[in-house]
């Protein structure tokens, strides 16, 4: 894994989300490494067709077991999850909200049952 060493993957992100790839980046807000404050600055710059729309998109609390995990912005195919009280290693320090949003995201939707907009429409 030495080649992947600060490695801008970003770069293809984009020609990804304009094909309907779902995307999630979420990131710890203890992280040092991958801290979640550069991991939204790049997620908020990145140049795709629903950038703008990201943008304006509101921040919305990602609930588990009715206590706020995180806190989550969505637009499009792409989603951003900030996870509390979780550093590098989210599903070590949080896991039932890591498992949730596991399993939330592969059903389409990170809201709370359903009160919520799905995260993607249909496709």
């Amino acid at each position: 894994m030495l080649v992947d060493w600060m490695r801008n993957l970003e770069v293809g992100i984009p020609a990804l989300l304009e094909d309907g790839i779902k995307l999630l980046v979420y990131a710890g807000e203890y992280d040092l490494i991958c801290n979640w404050l550069g991991n939204s600055r790049w997620v908020h710059a990145m140049q795709w067709s629903g950038r703008k729309e990201f943008v304006a998109s509101p921040e919305v609390p990602f609930v588990v077991d009715g206590l706020e995990a995180g806190v989550l912005k969505t637009h499009g195919s792409l989603g951003f999850l900030k996870v509390h009280d979780a550093g590098h290693m989210v599903p070590m320090d949080q896991p039932k909200a890591a498992l949730e949003m596991l399993k939330r995201w592969t059903k389409g939707s990170l809201a709370e049952g359903g009160k919520a907009e799905k995260l993607f429409a249909e496709m």
